[in-house]
């Protein structure tokens, strides 16, 4: 396992009402020589679909012929996933070597009244290891923000634009269009383009404005819609469910970003074995139960009632039914919505450890309870031969280690 304390000492040493600092984390690129001089930058943001379209973004730049980082986050199974090269997780060796040239930079930076928080200095990581193989292109996934987040430090070339709704309500703004324009304000000087999906109504004129404002009129959005016929890629070719429109932002704003450096797209022949080659764990992603001759999980970030009523949906479309749900929600997900979607169905509820974490949302008595470090496969097993798993992102990854998923190749860019 590579050490860790690097990416998350001053976020576990922060204070009480202490704040990430971009300040600082500006200083560090400095330090680091990649204020100027750096990898050029696809930022993906949005409220919801980011890994997914980050992912997709990636295998297009790589199908094309450009060596691609790629940084998303949560990890799944381990912290290296964070940082892939063509797709493939750096090794635990590479990443703690690229958390000790982050450290010893740290080092030599003043004392700050804010900390560098770890999912900015994982987007560090990402140009470094860029820098050290000569890659063509950095994809990097921001985190819950956007002007607030050190993507908009280091300025991506190209920002592609998730839909917007109304998750992180209180923390990121009041209202879907304060978190449209929070979300927008990652785009700066280096941008010379953002391709977003269509948005609700009140947002479009929010993240028009907003990204004439922080471009000083160079930029305006470009449009991708799903919904159009001849769109790439085909509908065979997206990710399953609500993922879909996220696969179809990818492959435009990589294209995006190889119009801008002047490169060719790749052939379109080329660029669909690639995508058939896509491995999204969980985003209703299919496994076998290890130890087990029949049994098998579908497992999805569903956190919302759409979500639960899609992943139902797609598993009585691969398997004719649903034996039973594992379903981790904290109580400031859509807990309601996911009750009543998942109606009659037989449900154990998961709680995790975090103690930041709520579980007390009244559930139906019908519905069975476990702590998370409970789950074994032969638990999953015992559930029946169709389990549908269901819960945040860091309940599905504490999944795909149950399921022993393969999580360290997301596609094959060959």
């Amino acid at each position: 396992m590579p050490s860790l304390d690097h990416f998350f000492s001053e976020w576990a040493g922060r204070t009480p009402g202490q704040a990430r600092s971009l300040d600082r984390a500006a200083a560090l690129l400095t330090t680091l020589g990649l204020s100027d001089e750096r990898t050029p930058v696809l930022g993906v943001v949005g409220s919801k679909g980011k890994g997914s379209t980050a992912t997709v973004a990636a295998a297009t730049l790589s199908a094309a012929g450009a060596r691609t980082v790629l940084v998303t986050g949560p990890s799944f199974r381990g912290y290296r996933e964070r940082v892939r090269v063509d797709g493939t997780s750096v090794t635990d060796a590479e990443l703690d070597a690229l958390g000790a040239r982050i450290e010893a930079a740290r080092e030599t930076l003043p004392e700050h009244g804010g900390y560098l928080a770890p999912s900015g200095l994982f987007l560090v990581a990402g140009l470094l290891k860029a820098r050290e193989i000569g890659a063509d292109v950095c994809v990097l996934e921001a985190g819950m923000g956007g002007h607030r987040d050190e993507l908009r430090v280091i300025g991506p070339e190209v920002v592609a634009l998730g839909m917007v709704f109304a998750e992180h309500v209180g923390v990121l703004g009041d209202t879907v269009s304060e978190i449209a324009e929070e979300k927008t304000r990652v785009a700066g000087e280096r941008t010379r383009a953002l391709v977003g999906l269509p948005q609700r109504p009140e947002v479009t004129p929010v993240v028009e404005r907003t990204l004439s404002e922080v471009t000083a009129g160079r930029v305006s959005p470009e449009i991708v819609d799903p919904d159009l016929p001849g769109t790439e890629p085909p509908a065979a070719l997206r990710p399953p469910g609500l993922s879909a429109a996220s696969g179809v932002l990818g492959v435009a704003a990589g294209d995006r970003l190889l119009d801008l450096l002047g490169r060719a797209p790749a052939p379109i022949g080329r660029l669909h074995r690639v995508l058939g080659t896509l491995n999204l764990p969980a985003r209703l992603s299919e496994h076998p139960v290890p130890g087990s001759a029949t049994a098998r999980a579908l497992v999805d970030s569903a956190i919302d009632r759409v979500g639960v009523a899609t992943a139902l949906a797609r598993a009585h479309d691969l398997w004719g039914g649903v034996d039973h749900v594992l379903l981790c929600l904290p109580d400031h997900k859509d807990v309601s919505g996911a009750i009543d979607a998942l109606g009659g169905t037989p449900v154990t509820a998961v709680r995790l450890p975090e103690a930041h974490l709520r579980f007390d949302h009244d559930l139906p008595a019908r519905w069975d309870r476990i702590d998370a470090e409970k789950l074994t496969p032969e638990f999953v097993a015992s559930l029946g031969d169709r389990v549908l798993v269901l819960g945040t992102v860091y309940f599905t990854g504490r999944m795909t280690e149950v399921l022993d998923a393969p999580t360290d190749r997301l596609f094959d860019p060959r």
